[in-house]
């Protein structure tokens, strides 16, 4: 049964040998052969990574004379992203709802704060007056 594009986009991206593959590749294309120095495999081993990221169309590959460049290709990317937006939508909201309840406890909290404050400052300024009309007992 034929996966979809998005299936077989994750299935690609869940191996790190892909992903490091991607991630050099994000710096811009190169050869097979340079592509293969970091890893301990075999240029067949390294070919197949290569082609689930073509098949999964996050790479393509071209041909010029003996060189074959890979470069990233956006497209799926794209996908992925218009996919994953969904849910940064979902959180983003669920953080600013978060940011507004967490804003009314301080607001709360303040309020409290300064209701238990402010008995304390008026009986002291009312000492205070009472001291300089010279009404105190003593």
């Amino acid at each position: 049964m034929p996966q979809d594009p998005l299936s077989s986009t994750f299935a690609a991206l869940a191996d790190p040998t892909r992903r490091a593959i991607l991630a050099r590749l994000a710096l811009g294309e190169t050869s097979v052969m340079e592509l293969a120095k970091p890893f301990d495999m075999s240029l067949p081993a390294i070919s197949k990574h290569l082609k689930v990221l073509e098949h999964a169309g996050l790479i393509s590959r071209g041909r010029e004379a003996q060189w074959r460049p890979c470069r990233i290709a956006p497209v799926a990317f794209r996908e992925v992203d218009g996919w994953l937006g969904n849910f940064r939508r979902f959180w983003d909201e669920s953080f600013n709802r978060l940011d507004g309840l967490l804003e009314e406890m301080k607001a709360e909290e303040a309020a409290k704060v300064t209701a238990k404050a402010s008995p304390r400052k008026k009986s002291k300024v009312r000492v205070t007056k009472e001291k300089q009309r010279g009404r105190t007992r003593g």
